[in-house]
């Protein structure tokens, strides 16, 4: 069996353990950096639970982007930096909140789809309706995520945050909307799967991968130096992920540049 499969299967027991002693919705998180391939595992975990006729469906954080205007309507009156989706405090966390209350309200509720070619939410009718959904794998790169401590705020940790960000008011920010709202929807989490990358170094050339892969779709991408800025913007909250969530998670596995599983814990 490959580390893969013994991931998925480390991950389904995890579940198939819990599920029947746990009333309504089962919420398991996957987080892990970008390109650690959380999706891909989130997905097969909902597949496999459909397959043996647990209704389940996947939501990404990502698909609670506030719009394009909206962002910029923070980084008029926050932080030119929070133009950029990505970190906390560019989320819809109350939208979030709402499909959490009507899952666990056994209300049918629509899933939010965030369409990133038009940087806005796609119109309701194109939303998946669930209803009597068993378990929602909730995926993201931050998901399950803490605050971090005030006083490791005051270094930079790259030219991005030394440069755009030097007195601290951009990572202060997130990292407030990180430790309020967002605490609000993870405390829905029932059990939390971590992907541990070797290093943050790896993270450039693993986004590198996806952009030729959205390449090859015909999509526009972003070049070298685009990545290597945009990365930036993750570096600080992946950093603190990878010390951090560890110790929280119910599984982590560790894996290697080349995504291989190193050890399940």
């Amino acid at each position: 069996m490959s580390p893969e499969l013994d991931l998925l299967a480390a991950v389904l027991g995890l579940i198939d353990a819990r599920l029947p002693d746990h009333p309504g919705p089962f919420v398991l998180s996957v987080s892990g950096s970008q390109g650690s391939g959380k999706s891909t595992l989130a997905k097969a975990v909902a597949a496999d639970l459909r397959s043996r006729g647990v209704a389940s469906e996947v939501l990404s954080i990502d698909d609670l982007y506030l719009s394009s205007a909206a962002r910029r309507k923070l980084a008029a009156e926050v932080h030119p930096l929070l133009a950029t989706r990505g970190v906390p405090g560019t989320h819809d966390v109350g939208l979030g909140l709402s499909v959490f209350a009507a899952l666990d309200a056994g209300e049918p509720v629509r899933l939010p789809r965030f369409d990133k070619a038009s940087d806005d939410l796609r119109g309701q009718a194109e939303w998946p309706e669930v209803s009597a959904l068993r378990v929602l794998v909730f995926e993201g790169w931050c998901v399950g995520a803490g605050p971090q401590p005030d006083s490791s705020l005051t270094v930079p940790v790259n030219v991005l945050e030394a440069d755009e960000d030097p007195d601290g008011a951009w990572r202060s920010f997130v990292n407030t909307q990180l430790g309020l709202a967002y605490q609000e929807l993870f405390a829905r989490i029932d059990a939390q799967v971590f992907l541990a990358a070797p290093a943050f170094s790896v993270v450039k050339d693993w986004r590198l991968q996806q952009e030729l892969e959205i390449a090859g779709q015909g999509q526009a991408v972003m070049d070298e130096a685009g990545i290597a800025r945009f990365v930036q913007f993750y570096q600080r909250l992946t950093e603190w992920m990878i010390e951090d969530i560890p110790h929280r998670a119910d599984l982590t596995a560790r894996i290697d540049q080349n995504r291989r599983v190193l050890s399940i814990t």
